[in-house]
Order: structure tokens, then C-alpha cells, then sequence
């Protein structure tokens, strides 16, 4: 079977992550594989579409993409109890509209590297990054 071919299981895990996440918010959700030398990676990635702009949520490698996507399913199903809560507040640089952005991460650094991933660095500019308080 070739990375872009899904198995009924893959279908079913991708839909079990959609709904986890998705059912909350109105996003997309994308899911980004890519073979490495004996595993495959996941991106998994969100769409918003209030600003059209993608983030992401989290990577994984496994040894195959159902073990990718069991293990995000775990990540998920767990990271709101292991991970801080981050606002980044942040504008296009061709747009002067402010938006505001919410990340888990483990550290203040994982959370830019999710605000940043897959975009140049001189796109936006970036006015604040907050942890949030604990609830």
C-alpha cells in the first residue's frame, strides 16, 4: 500500500481526531503524512477559517499511519492535562487586522514553532505570547 492510499482503520482514526477537534471549533482539520526512512510522520494540521490561516496542532512519527494516528489520537485525548495554554496575538504584514490565536504546548518555544510551522517568518508579525493562567 502506497502513503496516499488509506485503510478503513486510517479512515476511522482520522475521523475519530476530526471529531475531537473539529466538533469544537470551526476548523479544518488537515493530516499531513511523510515517509521517513522506516516510519511515517504526521503533521497534524488546522485550518481556521475566520483568517484563512493554518497552524500546527501537533506531529507524531510512528512505524506506520495507523500507529501515527493512534498515537495523535492518544495526544489528543490527553494534552490539554500535559500541555500550557498559549494566546499569540499576531497580524498578517499585507493586512493591519489583529488576530488572536490559542496553542498547547509544552514551552513558550513549541508554541511559536506550531504558530510558525510551514510559514515564513516575515509574514506576520507577532505582538504578544501569553501564557495563559491555569484554570
Amino acid at each position: 500500500m502506497t502513503l496516499s492510499e488509506k485503510s478503513k482503520d486510517e479512515k476511522t482514526l482520522e475521523n475519530k481526531i476530526e471529531n475531537h477537534i473539529g466538533a469544537a471549533s470551526n476548523i479544518e482539520i488537515k493530516f499531513q503524512y511523510q515517509e521517513l526512512d522506516k516510519e511515517i510522520k504526521l503533521d497534524l494540521v488546522t485550518l481556521n477559517p475566520k483568517h484563512n490561516q493554518s497552524f500546527l496542532f501537533h506531529s507524531v512519527v510512528g512505524y506506520s499511519k495507523v500507529d501515527s494516528l493512534n498515537k495523535m489520537l492518544e495526544y489528543i485525548e490527553n494534552y490539554k492535562d500535559k500541555e500550557s495554554s498559549y494566546t499569540i496575538q499576531w497580524s498578517l504584514k499585507e493586512n493591519s487586522g489583529l488576530n488572536t490565536s490559542y496553542f498547547r504546548a509544552a514551552n513558550l518555544l513549541s508554541a511559536i514553532e506550531k504558530f510558525y510551522f510551514e510559514r515564513d517568518i516575515s509574514s506576520t508579525v507577532v505582538f504578544s505570547v501569553v501564557l495563559n493562567p491555569i484554570s
